[in-house]
């Protein structure tokens, strides 16, 4: 790398999961740039999205020169910018993991505009706005004309469009070493995944449901329920443990990377019950190491899950949700589906887009 290649600051304020994911594919996947990166760790999430200018007041690095700035969509931009007038006028990336218009929220949240209008002003204070898939962008655009719609009076015209002209879609990468050649699925008597958050937005209601419907349709199956856990969990997954325990494989976090690699190669579906999924980092990981994915048909998931892997989305009514799915993984062990890897979210792809943007903005 010359000392004379572009200088770029990455702001990431709420640092787990897909930001970090996509943060370190990012430097990783493109060395010709010179990187320096502040996070800030994964809790407090309402003073985070919120608080975030003031956590970085003093730091150094945005007293700094720089080329390009791109920040992560928990970032406050507009304040960011307004704080530090060495940083007013210099070229921004925000990069949308998610939006806050359609961010479902739980029994023990309150409602607040706040997070939203963050989202709304880093929107337009920066130059380029990459989404992670089309249904994370049709939400935040339509979240914004709806609020567009509420205000009494004083609206601009165009505010919408002008965020539409500059936005462009762009998902988190899956590494090239995380596809697997094609391999065969047991679909007689399936190894099931779920590997996702234990959080509400993730489906857990419609997981029980699902388990407990298709225990009941004597199918045989082996269960695997991994991934990152919080200090509250909610109580769908106890009972999981405790009904489903003869058919558990692995239940809980797996700490190291290897061993999480291993169970995507042994599983034979990724199973997904989510209400909130902006584009779904762990079921395109599956399907790269050669899982068939098995979702509702809502959210990002058509963008990349075959037709018949969906089943249909009714989230007023998780028990007929519920065996929708069965019925649908019924069918697909009927008809012997291909697995489809999903090549199109290959690092080696999307870096070549990714250096294309940064090139446009600088």
């Amino acid at each position: 790398m010359k000392d004379d290649s572009p200088r770029i600051l990455l702001l990431s304020a709420y640092d787990t999961g897909s930001h970090k994911h996509w943060r370190e594919q990012l430097i990783q996947g493109l060395p010709q740039y010179q990187w320096s990166v502040l996070t800030l760790p994964p809790r407090y999430f309402r003073w985070r999205i919120r608080g975030n200018p003031v956590s970085w007041l003093n730091a150094p690095e945005l007293q700094q020169d720089w080329d390009l700035l791109i920040v992560t969509s928990m970032v406050d931009l507009a304040s960011i910018k307004g704080l530090h007038p060495n940083l007013a006028r210099l070229p921004a990336i925000l990069y949308m993991h998610e939006n806050q218009f359609a961010y479902p929220q739980s029994a023990s949240q309150h409602n607040s505009l706040e997070p939203a209008m963050v989202n709304l002003y880093a929107g337009l204070s920066a130059d380029k706005i990459l989404f992670n898939s089309q249904f994370n962008k049709n939400t935040f655009m339509t979240g914004v004309a709806d609020l567009l719609n509420k205000m009494p009076d004083e609206v601009p015209e165009g505010l919408v469009q002008s965020l539409g002209k500059k936005s462009a879609i762009l998902p988190v990468a899956i590494k090239d070493n995380d596809f697997c050649p094609p391999r065969q699925v047991n679909l007689q008597c399936p190894h099931i995944l779920w590997n996702h958050r234990w959080e509400y937005d993730k489906g857990p209601q419609g997981l029980l449901l699902f388990l407990r419907q298709l225990q009941a349709s004597d199918r045989e199956f082996t269960l695997s329920v991994v991934g990152e856990q919080f200090r509250r969990q909610p109580q769908e997954f106890r009972y999981i443990q405790t009904e489903f325990k003869q058919r558990l494989a692995h239940f809980g976090y797996l700490q190291h990377p290897q061993d999480y690699r291993q169970l995507l190669q042994q599983a034979d579906i990724v199973l997904s019950t989510a209400i909130h999924d902006f584009q779904g980092l762990a079921m395109l990981e599956a399907m790269a190491a050669g899982c068939i994915p098995l979702a509702p048909k809502r959210l990002a998931y058509p963008e990349y899950v075959p037709g018949e892997c969906l089943y249909t989305s009714i989230p007023q009514d998780p028990a007929s949700e519920a065996k929708a799915a069965v019925d649908t993984l019924r069918k697909l062990s009927q008809s012997a589906p291909l697995v489809f890897p999903p090549d199109s979210y290959k690092g080696s792809n999307l870096m070549r887009q990714y250096a294309r943007h940064i090139s446009q903005v600088l």
